[in-house]
């Protein structure tokens, strides 16, 4: 990862790629000239969600249902995970910690809820830690509509600096049209306060039949969500169909389009969306196409890469097993390159409280980036 250049350049990083290691189940991953990765934890089949404890023992939440504490490499299961519908996509999702989590203690997760029967749907609940147990628990948000698709649950998490609470539900997939149907849950990233409640300034709120909760709409699968460290605006990036992936930046009551705009092709090679680009319709800050399959995103904002690093963006690819480093100037990508190739189908990315970029993978463990 070096300086920016312009766009459709020659790589950021032109070294020839080093040899992949295979180790007993684990897939060694190949190295990025400057940096090296450092292994936290090889155990947990599908690390989805992660975020850090006061003490700085990690919590990692796996696809199957099982929630983890992680110190020194060492796992402890927590009891009492709410009761999951393993599907596919879904399954215990995302994790994060309130901001004032040393105060209040709560922290928030986002799985695939069967309440209601007849499949399931995203929910978000809330929940306090107790010893090895999740005790206090509250859904704050239970998607309606359950259905047996095994696609699209998203979901991510994210707070902002006043104080909202921003959430993630894919549109699950076959049901396309959810996601600009404003009566339907899917498709649309939610604001709520903390404890749940709906902000009296949300964009549909007035809006007869709308869902109260919803902030945005018109994503498809948004498995990335972090908030940019200069404006404090919400990004966001969601899986396009054969081609199309997008990262947006979210605003108030907007329109990302899908499906009737967008960049991909079903994955029968036929169009899906009616255009790229239509009248009160957002476009993407950045789409990738061929698509990358992207999961997690986290802004460099420590010091410890150097500050010709700092404000970049870092996107997981599951589809190409790499990361996708991205330059911003303001809100403009302006460069791009695929690093740590090789490192595994990366579910997430975040930065730790020690200021190192984590990477979860499948079948890779969670990796910790540190400069050579």
């Amino acid at each position: 990862m070096r300086s920016p250049r312009p766009l459709h350049t020659a790589p950021l990083i032109g070294l020839a790629l080093l040899a992949v290691t295979l180790l007993p189940a684990v897939l060694q991953a190949q190295t990025q000239p400057g940096f090296r990765t450092e292994l936290v934890t090889d155990e947990i089949p599908v690390p989805w969600g992660m975020d850090w404890l006061p003490d700085g023992d990690l919590l990692v939440t796996n696809r199957g249902g099982q929630l983890y504490r992680v110190r020194g490499g060492e796992l402890n299961t927590i009891e009492g995970v709410p009761q999951v519908h393993v599907n596919g996509q879904g399954g215990l999702l995302d994790i994060a910690l309130h901001p004032d989590y040393a105060s209040n203690g709560w922290l928030y997760l986002t799985y695939s809820s069967p309440e209601g029967g007849g499949g399931s749907h995203t929910a978000l609940m809330r929940a306090k830690l107790q010893g090895k147990a999740l005790v206090e628990q509250q859904v704050l948000y239970k998607g309606e509509g359950n259905t047996g698709s095994r696609a699209h649950y998203g979901s991510r998490i994210a707070f902002d600096g006043a104080g909202y609470l921003y959430f993630s539900i894919g549109e699950r997939g076959a049901h396309f049209e959810n996601a600009q149907q404003l009566e339907r849950d899917g498709g649309k990233i939610y604001r709520l306060h903390d404890d749940g409640r709906i902000p009296a300034d949300n964009p549909f709120v007035n809006t007869p039949g709308a869902k109260a909760a919803v902030f945005s709409h018109g994503h498809r699968n948004p498995q990335g969500l972090t908030v940019h460290p200069d404006t404090g605006e919400i990004w966001e990036h969601e899986h396009g169909p054969m081609g199309g992936d997008e990262i947006n930046i979210i605003r108030a009551g907007l329109n990302y389009g899908w499906p009737l705009v967008g960049y991909g092709l079903d994955y029968n090679g036929q169009k899906l969306a009616q255009a790229t680009s239509a009248e009160g319709m957002e476009q993407p800050v950045f789409h990738w196409d061929p698509s990358i399959a992207p999961s997690g995103m986290a802004f460099i904002t420590s010091d410890n890469y150097g500050q010709e690093l700092k404000g970049h963006l870092l996107v997981g690819s599951l589809k190409f097993n790499y990361m996708a480093h991205l330059v911003l100037e303001g809100n403009a990508v302006v460069a791009s390159e695929n690093v740590f190739p090789g490192i595994g189908r990366v579910r997430n990315i975040k930065q730790g409280p020690d200021g190192y970029m984590y990477v979860a993978t499948e079948g890779n463990g969670i990796l910790r980036i540190l400069p050579e």
